[in-house]
């Protein structure tokens, strides 16, 4: 615990502290207009929760962390040496940084791994196309597949298609996905990728091409997890950047009265690889009087295979290690254990998640409350609740805590992110801090995922936001359930 003459110290002069960076926290000036919000650092009149603002505000503990993970491994993929790799970089980074009660628990996955991936449109304009397979694609013939191409404007008009209207041609669906601070565009946008292969086999279809679900406009195309109707013929899909999809847009409405085929020839070499291991890896600061009761900040360490998987999920490891590591630093004593969990396999169908919900199932009654960092490394502009009264009236006491990092409460229910979605549905109390998302997806599962693209400021609120939510979630006689 500080001594009060380190605590007066702190009082006094942590606005000057933090204000001093504040200049730093405008976005830079593009062609494309941000709409993240500017956040104001100010003064927080909770004493404990100054002395880890000081430290968070004026530390790089994220962004040295998520520097190391991105930097000393790189990309991530569920099941590859490079995330067996990872796991033992955080087992050794939580050793290093002061934690205790360091685990791994390994759980086997399904291996799957991406090779030559290539596509031209052979007629009428001949032409190369930037493409990439999707997560869990089985490949192509050898040879590759050559067809006529049906274009499909989103994945609602493939869902009208009638059965047997795809017979031996290649399905492309367009349809752009939407930008928003939240990223609500990202759901409906991402049905195609999820069910369009089942779906256009259904209608028989050879092969699938979409567009990229993302908002960029560069010409990477982003990958991500699909899914198989074990019932249905499984067929390849493969998404192409977004100014490609624009050329075959384009493509499509000078054919469109002249009755002209469009045919493209696809090559996707994936391969299975059949059963790998994947794992959890866990740390805790113990709790000085209740131990048994666990605060859970999470983010998934895995990362699909084309960038370095900074933005996604490399800055949430950052985050959420970092804001454990302020609080071991400011010698405050949590009265509940603080575990950070740092999930295998979530780009996959968030495996890690569902293995610690199963693996943990006798203690989800003292799980407290739990969150995860996983929208990258934007600033957060909000403060969500789970769903319960309890854990609402909670977490509304907390809210006014944020303010000085310009942080406000939001609305609606929030199940606290992907990986912490299973022990929501078990009854766990969720709280989720929102991030700015509006230029996510430019960068989500794509080459261009790497760790230039942090803003350190934006690392450091999001460091203290965190900081501040577990100290003050294990300081109180909240148990954040209904009785």
């Amino acid at each position: 615990m500080f001594h009060l003459s380190r605590r007066i110290f702190i009082t006094t002069s942590i606005m000057a502290l933090t204000m001093a960076g504040c200049g730093a926290d405008k976005p830079s000036v593009t062609t494309e207009v941000s709409l993240q919000p500017e956040v104001t650092i100010g003064e927080t009149a909770n004493l404990e929760v100054k002395i880890l603002a000081d430290i968070a505000l004026n530390g790089s503990h994220g962004y040295d962390i998520t520097r190391s993970l991105t930097t000393e491994i790189g990309p991530r993929l569920a099941g590859s040496p490079q995330e067996a790799k990872a796991r033992r970089w955080a087992s050794a980074k939580f050793e290093e940084l002061g934690f205790t009660h360091i685990r791994t628990e390994p759980f086997p996955i399904n291996g799957w791994m991406r090779g030559l991936e290539t596509a031209q449109i052979t007629k009428p304009y001949q032409q190369n196309l930037i493409i990439t397979a999707l997560g869990g694609s089985v490949a192509t013939p050898e040879g590759g597949t050559q067809a006529s191409v049906a274009y499909f404007e989103d994945y609602e008009a493939l869902i009208a298609a009638p059965m047997g209207s795809l017979d031996g041609k290649i399905a492309y669906i367009s349809g752009r996905m939407i930008k928003d601070r939240d990223g609500a565009g990202y759901g409906p946008a991402n049905q195609k990728r999820r069910n369009g292969a089942t779906e256009a086999a259904k209608r028989g279809a050879l092969a699938v091409l979409i567009r990229s679900v993302g908002t960029d406009s560069h010409r990477m195309p982003h990958t991500g997890q699909m899914r198989y109707d074990d019932t249905i013929k499984k067929i390849p899909i493969a998404a192409m950047s977004g100014p490609d999809a624009d050329q075959l847009d384009r493509i499509f409405t000078l054919v469109k009265d002249t009755g002209e085929d469009v045919e493209i020839k696809l090559r996707l070499n994936t391969r299975d690889l059949g059963e790998k291991t994947s794992g959890n890896v866990m740390a805790e600061i113990r709790g000085s009087e209740k131990p048994d009761e666990i605060i859970l900040i999470g983010a998934h360490l895995d990362s699909w295979d084309m960038g370095t998987g900074a933005i996604d999920d490399g800055a949430g490891v950052g985050i959420v290690m970092g804001a454990a590591q302020v609080l071991l630093e400011s010698g405050l004593k949590p009265k509940r254990t603080i575990r950070v969990v740092l999930y295998g396999s979530e780009e996959i169908g968030i495996v890690g998640a569902f293995a610690y919900a199963k693996k943990h199932a006798d203690e989800l009654s003292k799980h407290v409350i739990a969150t995860e960092s996983d929208f990258g490394a934007g600033k957060i502009y909000a403060i969500q609740s789970g769903k319960t009264l309890a854990n609402k009236a909670a977490v509304a006491a907390m809210a006014p805590e944020f303010r000085y990092l310009g942080i406000q409460p939001k609305e609606g229910d929030t199940n606290g992110g992907p990986d912490i979605g299973p022990l929501s549905a078990e009854g766990v109390p969720t709280v989720r801090l929102n991030q700015d998302g509006t230029d996510y997806f430019d960068l989500h599962h794509t080459p261009d995922d790497t760790f230039d693209k942090i803003d350190p400021k934006a690392m450091q609120q999001n460091v203290a936001a965190y900081a501040t939510l577990i100290w003050l979630a294990s300081e109180t006689d909240n148990n954040f359930r209904d009785e």
